[in-house]
């Protein structure tokens, strides 16, 4: 017998080996009915499946907000099908749900096409209708190895074959089509549902491995009805208008090319907005206590090895052997360095905390196919600092950090969505002692620090210590992970750093590796597709394009410009012969901010008329009103703080913590 707790509290026994749906029909016809899957302790199950062991135990229906990833997981299996009816000879791989959707990797000689997907979705919209049974079974090894090897299928057999050995074999069959899953699925295809699109194509390497075999990626999204599937298209839509490559190729901010993959080329008005930034985050990190250093860009393979990063991060190292027989790597990061700036000189207790802050140059070696712009690069510079404290100033270097990256995120007008918890890896350096102290310590920390849930992430810490993830919410309510605090004792250890303490005896600090973009170049891009390219005027590249009307107006048109940049805007003249409403949708389309438009009459009465993105109207304004106003607008919001005598955190602790 086993014992069910159902979420009301109560308890119930039942034989060993009954299935969700037999409970489901004890209760009522109308609950079978409605039932797709079954939880027990955390776990999703299918309806059919025998239950061995007792536990919390919750049945499920469409409408519960757990069921769409396995609406999504099924959507992949109705696509393989959809598609190896449509294209026989077709090799499937593998189709996980993802975030939003779906994909399958299929071996295929011919190239697919955009132009398939409409076959491809009617061909799935008919397999809905067939309500094909979805059934579970478990096989024999061998016996699975040889089937799908006499069958043609050649990536499935090798799955199984690289499986453990205890592991069960299971392959789920829909209606007369199979495929090797772990599951859970649905009871038939009637319950995915026809709210579902593809998207896009794109490569996949066998394994995510590049010396392996080339796959075609079919990407697709499903949802529980046709309202929830607008919106989410609605949604990418407008992502896609964003789209920071686009914007910033509009906008002449930066470019990629084949010769630097994975490299920024920053022109003139990309780099003044990274400037912008970087000045804004340097001034933040000097007025909360931050010392600026500047590590080597290249370090002998003996430091990275000592550190534990040759171990786990050396296949993604650039590296060089010199005549000399030195091993060296292009760094990858920065926390190495900053403790060997530690390491000299002798360090009391009352140094401590150090706040250790570099805009760190970094390169890490990506797969050509997992580049996406300057949101996923090979070369990046991180705002990153490392404090190194001892072990009672965690929290409060917590509390202080999230203050000032709260702080930081509401100036950039973008909000903290969510902070997660990440737990230690399978593969990690330290012990499992260390591990226990740093996890309780950060999560203690955050709960005082973040006035909002800390959701745990099983397994995706960094390999030296426990890491608090901060996620952004866009304006189009797409969340970015860009901030993190990560929690080291390991690393202090592994590279001999240590303090004179109190009572006079060596002891190691701690070292809190923080940033609040993380990488500069994906924080930015995120900036771009925030705004789309319209910037609040502080970051705006060019603040104000002074547009003549005619040429007479040439000479003054100078002047206010000259004027204006003396003030401390970003400006630039346009003086072409064109007429002026040319000019004004050729800056609006490039996002300049504010349009001064002059002509003879402006030129005569000493005035110009301002013109606002995403405004028709027009405000008349002397020069001297014009320069005063637009100079106080575009003060950075730090500076403005500090303008009006306000303290740096002019928004309550309290409210900050809370995101």
């Amino acid at each position: 017998m086993i014992e069910l707790v159902f979420p009301d509290g109560s308890k119930r026994q039942f034989e060993d080996g009954v299935t969700g749906r037999q409970i489901a029909a004890g209760i009522s016809k109308s609950l079978e009915k409605k039932a797709v899957l079954v939880k027990v302790d955390g776990v999703l199950l299918d309806l059919e499946r025998p239950l061995r062991h007792g536990g919390a135990f919750q049945i499920l229906t469409r409408d519960d907000p757990e069921v769409l990833e396995t609406i999504r997981h099924d959507a992949a299996h109705v696509l393989a099908e959809a598609v190896q009816e449509l294209f026989p000879g077709t090799q499937v791989t593998i189709g996980p749900s993802i975030e939003d959707g779906f994909y399958y990797d299929f071996a295929r000689d011919e190239p697919f096409s955009i132009d398939d997907f409409p076959k491809i979705e009617a061909k799935m919209r008919e397999i809905v209708e067939r309500d094909e049974p979805i059934r579970r079974e478990v096989w024999n090894r061998d016996e699975a190895i040889a089937h799908f090897k006499g069958i043609g299928e050649a990536y499935k057999a090798e799955i199984i074959e690289d499986l453990p050995a205890d592991e069960e074999i299971s392959v789920y069959w829909q209606g007369g089509w199979k495929d090797l899953c772990i599951g859970p699925h649905l009871p038939s295809t009637r319950h995915v549902g026809k709210a579902f699109k593809l998207t896009k194509l794109a490569g996949a390497y066998w394994r995510g491995d590049h010396r392996n075999a080339q796959l075609q990626r079919i990407y697709g999204t499903a949802w529980a009805n046709e309202a929830d599937l607008e919106a989410y298209i609605q949604r990418i839509e407008e992502a896609e208008k964003r789209d920071h490559r686009k914007i910033g190729k509009a906008m002449d901010l930066f470019h990629i090319q084949e010769e630097g993959k994975g490299m920024v080329f920053w022109h003139a008005k990309g780099w003044t907005l990274y400037r912008t930034v970087e000045a804004y985050i340097r001034r933040r990190l000097a007025a909360d206590g931050y010392e600026e250093v500047k590590t080597p860009q290249i370090l002998d393979r003996s430091l990275w090895e000592a550190s534990g990063h040759w171990e786990k991060f050396g296949a993604n190292m650039f590296v060089c052997e010199t005549e000399e027989g030195e091993s060296l790597a292009v760094k990858p990061m920065n926390c190495p360095g900053h403790v060997q700036i530690f390491n000299v000189g002798q360090k009391s207790y009352r140094d401590l905390p150090l706040r250790m802050a570099e805009f760190g140059a970094c390169h890490r070696y990506e797969p050509s196919g997992a580049l996406h712009g300057i949101m996923r690069v090979r070369g990046f510079t991180q705002d990153d600092a490392h404090i190194f404290c001892r072990e009672d100033q965690i929290e409060e270097e917590t509390r202080r950090f999230v203050r000032l990256l709260n702080s930081a995120y509401a100036d950039f007008g973008v909000e903290l969505h969510s902070v997660k918890l990440a737990l230690r890896p399978d593969v990690r350096a330290g012990t499992d002692e260390i591990w226990d102290i740093a996890e309780q310590k950060l999560e203690r920390a955050a709960r005082a620090a973040v006035n909002m849930g800390v959701e745990h992430l099983p397994g995706e810490g960094a390999f030296y210590g426990p890491k608090l993830e901060f996620h952004l919410r866009d304006a189009i309510g797409r969340t970015w992970q860009c901030g993190t605090l990560q929690l080291d004792f390991v690393l202090p250890e592994r590279l001999d750093a240590s303090y004179i303490a109190e009572d006079g005896s060596k002891q190691r600090p701690v070292m809190l590796h923080r940033a609040i973009a993380g990488s500069m170049e994906r924080f930015i891009g995120m900036l771009i597709e925030n705004y789309a390219g319209a910037f609040p005027l502080w970051l705006a590249p060019t603040q104000v394009v002074v547009a003549t009307i005619t040429s007479d107006a040439d000479d003054f048109a100078r002047q206010v410009a000259a004027k204006m940049t003396a003030a401390g805007l970003r400006v630039e003249t346009d003086l072409r012969n064109e007429k002026i409403n040319y000019k004004i949708r050729e800056h609006s389309l490039a996002k300049a901010p504010v349009i001064a438009v002059v002509g003879r009459r402006e030129a005569e009465e000493g005035k110009v008329a301002l013109r606002r993105l995403g405004s028709q109207g027009q405000e008349i304004l002397t020069v001297a009103e014009a320069v005063t106003r637009l100079a106080t607008e575009a003060l950075p919001p730090d500076v403005e703080r500090e303008a009006r005598g306000e303290a740096e955190y002019s928004v309550s602790a309290e409210a900050m913590e809370a995101g």
